[in-house]
């Protein structure tokens, strides 16, 4: 785990990204209700053609991403605005995406949950109520830009209990209710 730069003051929108499977929703919700802020999943800005099309099993290509991508920044931007502190997931899985996301947003995190495809396979196998498919999982590593050290990003190891995840991106980020 690399721990988050304390220099910065605690920020008020979190970004948290990684690969299909990796546990992002469930850390989201988790650290929402631990800390009473707003959550969204970015599945939820999807157009229906996009998730139509991944559940044909073809990964989407930047044209598909654009429009999601600048709705679930505006939809950042607009929590800020009215000052309420949120969580966004979202795969974010190239770094030109999460110049659109996080780009010179200094209220803005980044936690990285990482985790190598033979676990998240296996957790994705196990899934019944979503649109990606398995399938799809070598298309996101093959696609993954690791977040570079300039990003600042929380890296969190996926081999943690969700709790404990949790609990990590507060007392990493110095995170209050």
């Amino acid at each position: 785990m690399t721990s988050f730069s304390t220099d910065a003051a605690p920020p008020s929108v979190l970004l948290i990204m990684g690969v299909s499977g990796c546990g992002k929703s469930t850390a989201g919700e988790r650290l929402a209700a631990r800390l009473g802020w707003i959550f969204r999943d970015a599945d939820s800005f999807h157009p229906p053609a996009n998730v139509e099309k991944m559940s044909r099993g073809m990964p989407l290509d930047d044209d598909d991403r654009a429009p999601w991508l600048a709705a679930i920044a505006a939809w950042i931007d607009a929590r800020h605005a009215a000052g309420e502190p949120a969580i966004v997931t979202c795969s974010a899985l190239k770094r030109r995406y999460r110049d659109v996301l996080v780009g010179d947003r200094s209220f803005v995190r980044l936690v990285h949950l990482v985790g190598d495809k033979a676990l998240i396979a296996a957790r994705m196998a196990r899934r019944t109520d979503h649109f990606m498919p398995p399938a799809l999982l070598d298309s996101q590593f093959a696609a993954l830009e690791p977040p570079g050290d300039d990003e600042n990003p929380l890296r969190v190891p996926v081999t943690l209990a969700p709790q404990v995840i949790v609990e990590t991106i507060v007392t990493e980020l110095r995170l209050s209710a």
